[in-house]
């Protein structure tokens, strides 16, 4: 027989539960817009029926209230920090890419096809007067814009390859203020946790964070109890494959400027990702994802352009001031053609899979069977013959048209057309009768001397950075080559190598594109495809995250209505619980009251 205030004891149990279910209601309300908040849910369950000596049996003990839980599909969470990745490397790269198709923005006075066609206009003006001084200067003059918009493009993606360079570091510095907020979080809710109940409020922290660090790279966690029910998980992250946070202890990133140049024309100082431990981060993997890999590609992506061959030798040889060093020779090289050579004059060797830095390099071009063959010297000792014949390469194959990609474009189509115009400037005589000299040049970055276009070789040394014409013709324009001699015959001046310099406007062997106009318009072209398929993929990756945001929504998200509707029940509920202990305290008075002896 239960006790005879056994009612009493059954409403206070309601009055319990319903006050802490109209808490979690009004805690729900008020987190409404809080970002990462998921809904709570009070869970409650019958009390403990108690076995009386009574026909009915068993008699009901009132509600307990068996913890808060959060309203929460893992299913949902994984869905929507995948397509997060997803979305966090298309807008980085709408971002970057748009800002590169700006630059190639050809509309505008100062772009490519105006200055083009100004230099030979001017080059057209002077057939009628190939003497005039006022003309040739007036030539000069638009060959130096021309030149001046190659400097000014290198520049602009140069600063555009130092603003990735830049976020490299930021993204990188994120991930490890996140990694050591995540372990902060995590023993915290441990701590709590060991004591009973759920730390509700700090879960929304983490998996908030985890949100963030969704966007940055790709990420995937992992829970498992420690011990037998004491409230401990062991929580575990992981970034690209690799252990970011290990439940109260987590691994930081490091960026470290590079020493040696990947590509031709990247600026100094670009960073590479380590692991402070020692572990080697992939920036290259497949599964890393998010804006950070999108920085990467942006930065170095080479459209999978990287030198590479066979070693055809290695010998020691001895230097002219007695050092010895080891000379090792790739044949079979996939690039062949200087115009489209972008490795940096000192660098890295990777054979096969060991990493040998080269000092300097030599190429020999074969006219007759159109192949190069390179010479690298390197000062290494542990570099052995036996290793003949290994592959070999220069730099990592990024199949992203990035900016190293169009700076080597950009090359291809300074060295190309600046060869063809020396060639036929050499052939003849300028206004002095002295012999033609190199119209284009460009100027070495140590010495600050013009370089000699000897050999078809040497036009390795011109990039879009240090294009420029000769300082001798740009100062005196009489030293323009417009004939193979200057004779004048029945009076007519012979123009015989300017009007060959006039074709090389409409010359469509130049380059597979065609003319260089269309070389260039082709180039625009490109990246103008690449700009709207990463704003395409942006905007419909940012709609399919948005659509799979609601969805999550409609699971863990707070609705006003509902939540509207929870207060006035649980109110009811907690009035009825109310109302059961009057109703009790009145049975009371009147048994001990109304009935006392």
């Amino acid at each position: 027989m239960p006790s005879t205030f056994f009612g009493l004891n059954i409403g206070t149990t309601g009055l319990y539960t319903y006050q802490a279910a109209l808490n979690t209601t009004i805690h729900n309300a008020t987190n409404t817009e809080t970002e990462g908040y998921t809904r709570q849910i009070l869970n409650q369950r019958a009390g403990v029926a108690l076995k009386v000596n009574s026909t009915y049996g068993m008699a009901g003990s009132g509600v307990d209230v068996s913890g808060v839980t959060q309203a929460r599909n893992d299913y949902y969470d994984l869905k929507y920090r995948k397509n997060n990745t997803i979305y966090g490397e298309y807008s980085a790269k709408q971002y970057f890419m748009t800002e590169i198709e700006n630059y190639f923005n050809d509309i505008g006075s100062e772009g490519f096809t105006t200055s083009y066609n100004n230099f030979f206009l001017s080059l057209e003006g002077l057939s009628s007067d190939s003497s005039n001084l006022t003309k040739r200067t007036e030539l000069t003059n638009y060959a130096k814009s021309l030149t001046e918009y190659f400097n000014s493009m290198s520049t602009s993606l140069q600063s555009t390859q130092e603003e990735c360079n830049f976020e490299v570091k930021n993204q990188v510095d994120r991930i490890n203020s996140m990694a050591s907020q995540i372990a902060t979080l995590t023993k915290q809710i441990n701590t709590l946790e060991s004591g009973g109940g759920t730390a509700n409020d700090l879960r929304d922290q983490r998996q908030l964070l985890l949100d963030d660090l969704s966007e940055i790279v790709n990420v995937s966690y992992t829970e498992n109890v420690v011990g037998d029910d004491v409230g401990v998980t062991s929580f575990t992250v992981k970034i690209n494959g690799q252990t970011l946070v290990d439940t109260n202890n987590y691994n930081t990133l490091k960026v470290v400027p590079r020493t040696e140049k990947v590509n031709q024309n990247d600026i100094d100082g670009l960073y590479d990702i380590e692991w402070e431990n020692g572990n080697t981060f992939n920036t290259q993997s497949t599964t890393l994802g998010g804006y950070l890999k999108s920085l990467i590609e942006v930065r170095d992506g080479n459209n999978s352009e990287v030198l590479q061959g066979k070693i055809g030798s290695i010998e020691t040889v001895t230097l002219s001031d007695g050092t010895e060093t080891n000379e090792v020779v790739l044949s079979s090289a996939n690039i062949n053609e200087i115009e489209k050579l972008n490795i940096p004059s000192e660098g890295i060797l990777t054979i096969g899979n060991k990493e040998y830095k080269y000092e300097s390099f030599r190429v020999v071009y074969d006219k007759t069977t159109k192949t190069s063959t390179y010479t690298f010297c390197v000062a290494d000792d542990a570099i052995l013959s036996e290793e003949v014949p290994s592959n070999i390469s220069i730099g990592d194959s990024i199949d992203y048209k990035g900016i190293p990609y169009y700076m080597s474009q950009l090359n291809e189509l300074a060295r190309t057309f600046s060869k063809a115009f020396n060639d036929l400037h050499k052939s003849g005589e300028d206004l002095n009768g002295d012999a033609g000299l190199d119209f284009f040049n460009c100027t070495n970055p140590v010495s600050g001397e013009e370089y000699d276009f000897a050999s078809y070789e040497s036009y390795y040394n011109l990039t879009a950075a240090n294009f420029t014409i000769t300082e001798e013709i740009y100062n005196d324009p009489s030293k323009f080559v417009t004939a193979t001699s200057g004779e004048i015959v029945n009076g007519i001046e012979n123009n015989d190598i300017l009007d060959s310099l006039l074709a090389l406007k409409s010359d469509t062997s130049l380059f597979k594109q065609g003319t260089p106009a269309s070389f260039f318009q082709t180039l625009v072209g490109e990246v103008g495809i690449d700009s709207d398929k990463a704003s395409d993929f942006a905007k419909n990756q940012n709609d399919i995250l948005g659509m799979i945001k609601n969805q999550r929504l409609s699971v863990s998200g707070v609705d006003i209505d509902e939540e509207a509707m929870n207060l006035v029940k649980f109110q009811n509920a907690y009035n009825l619980s109310a109302k059961a202990i009057q109703v009790m305290n009145e049975i009371y008075d009147k048994l001990i009251n109304g009935t006392g002896v």
